[in-house]
């Protein structure tokens, strides 16, 4: 007798067994082509001051190394300001009281000496005219007087001491003809009194300033610190270049050295300057010390009073050099990270000599041909310090709980 499966003699069983034969192919072919699940690096080893990373971890690619290189120059930049080259600037300020009845200059005018700049109406110029005049007249009268006490004394008439006082009375009056002609000549003023004052330049230049209005009344005291000058003059062809330095910087910034001067109002163009001068004293406020500079400006690029940046070379006798992002700061001490074998890494401090805005020498620490990471060295430092953490904090909180301490111990013995 043959026995047929229950399947065979009942069709709706047999789509059923033919339906989950399909699911479960399908749920198979499913699990062969989900992928695995990648495997997730291992973390970083931390032993003393070190941390250790296995080949080829993620992570090393984030970290750019650069290696020491030894002390030869290094670039140092300082802040600096441009201002009028005082040799060739002159500030004009009034010599007498009156009343500006024309401006003959503006800004931006071409002058040279002798060429008015302004005209003053001057009481106080009429006095010195006129005492001029009057030195002149009396000057007259004293020589002809003179002559009368000459020929009085030839025939006789008159005594020696009368003829020595005529020509004492002369000599004064020559003095005094001498000084006051003097006085209104350096301000411009003739033979006649009329009050009127040229205001003129006395270099060759151009008007930088003006600080006049027509018919402003002005004082002979207008004049010292802190009050304007009716007109500054300048040469603006070559300008002075005020440097703040530090102390370290004295010995490089010597007169006659050349220094690149850049301004952020001018980007790409660099001039080239030369140190003056440099003062004796340092400043008790911002423990610099003041470097005077010049520059020539032929094309009249460069303005007064703009904010630039002193570039020039230091040389270094000791040292090694290093990027400057590659130096951190922890509270006063400074520290590097330090490649000692492929994949380790290690924090070390050093002493830094100079730092300039991309470069720093460190003077202690590290030798010249090490690596030191210059990207993401705060990270990488980070992660080191909170690893010491950790572990200080799990070695304290044993010590703490001896209990616990010889579990662990009795747990690590068992097999």
């Amino acid at each position: 007798m043959t026995i047929h499966a229950p399947a065979l003699r009942h069709p709706s069983m047999l789509l059923a067994s033919i339906a989950l034969a399909a699911i479960a192919s399908l749920a198979a072919c499913s699990d062969r082509e989900t992928p695995a699940a990648e495997a997730e690096p291992p973390a970083p080893i931390v032993q003393n001051n070190q941390i250790r990373f296995a080949p080829n971890h993620p992570q090393l690619k984030l970290l750019t190394l650069s290696e020491a290189a030894p002390g030869k120059s290094v670039r140092a930049e300082l802040p600096a300001r441009l201002v009028w080259n005082e040799e060739h600037t002159q500030r004009i300020y009034p010599a007498f009281a009156g009343r500006i009845t024309a401006i003959r200059a503006d800004l931006g005018d071409a002058v040279r000496p002798g060429m008015p700049l302004a005209l003053l109406a001057s009481p106080d110029f009429g006095i010195a005219q006129a005492d001029t005049a009057k030195a002149q007249a009396d000057v007259s009268l004293a020589h002809k007087n003179l002559q009368r006490q000459r020929e009085l004394f030839d025939a006789g008439i008159v005594a020696r001491k009368e003829l020595e006082q005529a020509e004492a009375d002369a000599a004064r009056a020559r003095a005094e003809v001498a000084r006051a002609g003097a006085r209104t000549a350096m301000y411009g003023g003739g033979s006649g009194v009329n009050q009127r004052l040229a205001i003129t330049a006395g270099i060759a230049g151009v008007v930088v300033e003006r600080n006049l209005n027509p018919g402003q009344e002005l004082r002979a005291d207008q004049s010292g610190p802190g009050v304007p000058p009716l007109f500054v003059l300048s040469d603006p062809t070559t300008l002075w270049v005020q440097i703040d330095a530090r102390e370290s910087e004295v010995a490089t910034l010597r007169p006659g050295a050349v220094f690149k001067l850049s301004v952020a109002a001018l980007p790409g163009q660099v001039f080239e300057g030369q140190v003056s001068a440099a003062a004796d004293a340092i400043d008790p406020a911002s423990r610099t010390i003041k470097v005077r500079g010049v520059v020539a400006n032929p094309e009249r690029r460069l303005k007064a009073e703009m904010l630039a940046t002193a570039q020039f070379e230091r040389m270094l006798s000791s040292g090694v050099v290093v990027p400057a992002s590659a130096v951190m700061l922890r509270g006063a001490q400074q520290s590097v990270m330090v490649q000692v074998q492929p994949g380790v890494f290690e924090a070390r401090e050093v002493r830094v000599g100079h730092a300039g805005p991309s470069e720093i020498v460190v003077s202690r620490g590290l030798e010249v041909g090490e690596l030191v990471v210059k990207e993401n060295a705060l990270l990488l430092a980070r992660e080191l310090r909170q690893a010491q953490e950790s572990a200080a904090a799990v070695v304290e909180a044993e010590s703490a709980d001896p209990k616990k301490m010889s579990a662990n111990a009795a747990g690590a013995g068992k097999p």
